[in-house]
């Protein structure tokens, strides 16, 4: 493999393998468009230099977190004994809830005006955030957390469309190809879906759908990245759980899963502030990379802790969909960054 290949890697690494970094402190300071808040992170050799990190190094480590918390979204809809519109329900809320109380704390009212001002690309964006979070639960329920992820691993391709449509942006060969290949790996998972008892096509055509508004909603929002889109964040989930709230029973979650409600909800905002701020830092191959391993380490985990198979067509055509995005973006990012040269 070419060497310029790992290079972003092989920073990451050796900024966070040295055996004289012991501690981190974090400060939050405000940069770049109105009522962006960044965390800037610091570290301290033993002889108490301060030592910052480059935006590469910075921008891998919080999207990398980022991802990482949302491994587990599926799982806890396995986990809770509730319906999918319950759980939907207390998901958003507890997400949308904490995150725009604390941007109200902190910054007040101005950010959430400013992401108001943006018109029809900020409605677009909170509806989008809104129900595709409500049909993701429902989509977790009706087929296999395998088919669920690997499917909304083609967002990569709606936003393609999208960006051509909307953004007057070419798509590139590369593009073209990789959306052809990603075609065939999800014509495999639903083939598979007729076969398995866990998986459905109903719930796979939702996965779809949650891909189709997201990817609009990513797209909606870069026509106005002046603005920051962390309080519409808050705002759409609040939306969606208003939405689904007469189809939930939010109380009938048994007393003793009251922790992994508020753990589903605290790893989902957490999740969606890093991801929010984590991408500013790094370039979309990477962003596209380091989100590809939630779709290789959610059907893992669901199949070690709830022994959910996903079945031989939902692994060969994941393998499929996640292998195209793969090359798709090592190939970006090594014309990234031979362009930086």
């Amino acid at each position: 493999m070419n060497a310029s290949l790992i290079q972003a890697p092989a920073v990451f690494a050796r900024r966070w393998a040295r055996p004289w970094v012991y501690s981190l402190k974090r400060r939050a300071v405000c940069t770049g468009p109105p009522a962006v808040c960044v965390g800037r992170l610091y570290f301290f050799s033993k002889s108490g230099h301060r030592l910052t990190m480059d935006d590469t190094s910075k921008g891998l480590l919080i999207t990398t977190v980022g991802v990482l918390l949302l491994v587990p979204d599926s799982l806890f809809v396995r986990l809770i004994d509730a319906s999918a519109f319950t759980i939907a329900f207390w998901r958003l809320l507890l997400a949308g809830g904490m995150l725009g109380l604390g941007i109200l704390l902190l910054k007040g009212t101005k950010p959430f005006r400013a992401a108001l001002s943006t018109g029809i690309y900020g409605v677009i964006y909170m509806v989008g955030v809104g129900v595709s979070g409500i049909l993701f639960i429902l989509a977790v329920s009706l087929t296999s957390v395998a088919n669920v992820v690997f499917i909304i691993a083609s967002l990569p391709v709606f936003a393609a469309v999208y960006s051509r449509i909307f953004l007057a942006e070419p798509i590139r060969l590369r593009m073209w190809i990789t959306m052809a290949v990603v075609m065939l790996g999800l014509a495999i998972i639903a083939y598979g879906s007729t076969e398995a008892d866990r998986a459905s096509l109903v719930g796979d055509a939702l996965a779809l759908t949650v891909s189709a508004l997201f990817a609009a909603a990513l797209t909606a929002a870069r026509r106005v990245k002046h603005v920051s889109m962390v309080p519409a964040v808050a705002m759409g989930c609040v939306i969606g759980a208003v939405i689904v709230l007469p189809f939930a029973a939010p109380f009938s979650v048994p007393s003793g899963q009251a922790p992994l409600v508020a753990l589903h909800g605290s790893l989902i905002l957490g999740s969606s502030v890093l991801l929010a701020i984590g991408p500013r830092y790094i370039t979309s191959a990477e962003v596209g990379l380091l989100v590809l391993l939630e779709s290789a380490l959610a059907p893992l985990l669901a199949w070690a802790v709830v022994n959910e198979d996903p079945g031989p067509y939902a692994l060969a055509g994941g393998a499929i969909v996640i292998g195209a995005l793969l090359v798709s973006n090592l190939i970006a990012l090594r014309r990234e960054i031979r362009n930086r040269r």
